[in-house]
């Protein structure tokens, strides 16, 4: 591949125009949204998917929820110490290894997790009925197939960046 001629094709094209630029607006958005929805329940995005994950999964490890969060462990850390704080979620000492703290639900944290994602799904129903069957099928598979590049291209620039 010449670079210098990949170079002139992507100069002549508007930076908002780029497939990845597209991606992110529509990333943004989407996180002003639930962020928006979620700060009139007290909640912040990462607290929001805490309570999501232990809703579905059951008790999990603080490990378990930063790699669901896609956080660190230290943030999570903080982030369980403060949820337990305001009674969201409990924690307790693994039964399996000691050192590990299994972090659970609380009935407050389910009921908060209920009222705030009765308004978060608005905007699901909203976008999915926004398209027909066959357009949400086809977005979806797009997306699947941009994120699977996306994560591939990750993976490489990690390979080559270590050489």
């Amino acid at each position: 591949m010449n670079l210098s001629l990949e170079w002139e094709r992507m100069a002549d094209t508007p930076v908002e125009e780029y497939l990845c630029t597209r991606i992110r607006r529509a990333e943004q958005a989407l996180m002003a949204h639930h962020e928006a929805v979620l700060r009139t329940h007290g909640l912040a995005m990462t607290q929001y998917t805490v309570l999501l994950a232990l809703s579905r999964e059951g008790g999990m490890s603080g490990a378990q929820l930063a790699r669901s969060c896609g956080v660190t462990q230290q943030s999570m850390g903080s982030v369980l110490a403060n949820m337990e704080t305001k009674g969201l979620i409990r924690r307790e000492a693994s039964p399996v290894h000691a050192k590990v703290q299994i972090a659970t639900l609380t009935d407050d944290g389910q009921v908060l997790l209920d009222r705030a994602y009765q308004e978060v799904v608005i905007l699901e129903r909203t976008l999915t009925d926004s398209f027909s069957p066959a357009d949400h099928a086809a977005l979806c598979e797009l997306l699947e197939r941009a994120t699977a590049i996306l994560a591939q291209q990750t993976r490489r620039a990690g390979v080559q960046s270590a050489d």
